[in-house]
């Protein structure tokens, strides 16, 4: 399974930006995305399931962000809005084949992943 994100970039606070995550190889059961801001570790900010057909969201970002699927599953996108300084963090997508959903905000159980992309909300 081999993932790759892109999309990132500068944007000012309150304004949008589009992440893509490209997943080829074998169907896994959920793709997350994960971010690190600097000196803090790195938290879940969403996920979307194939085991169960549900989107998962940090409490931080819903409301805010939107996970979703085109191309038979083979990209996976993180839609942003009303985007905040806090916001700022280098973004990853990552793959599951765990099918128990209530390991999908924990990044330990996903075992492969693709390298981040920068976001930074900044005035």
């Amino acid at each position: 399974v081999q993932l790759q994100a892109s999309g990132g970039g500068l944007v000012q606070p309150g304004n949008s930006l589009v992440l893509s995550c490209a997943v080829s190889g074998r169907r896994m059961y959920a793709i997350g995305w994960f971010r690190q801001a600097p000196g803090k570790e790195r938290e879940f900010v969403a996920a979307t399931a194939w085991s169960d057909g549900r989107s998962y969201y940090s409490n931080s970002v819903t409301g805010r962000f939107t996970i979703s699927t085109e191309n038979g599953k083979s990209s996976v996108y993180l839609r942003m809005i009303a985007l905040k300084p806090e916001d700022t963090a280098v973004y990853s997508c990552a793959a599951t084949n765990e099918y128990n959903s209530v390991y999908y905000t924990d990044q330990k159980y996903y075992a492969y992943w693709g390298q981040g992309t920068q976001v930074t909300v900044s005035s």
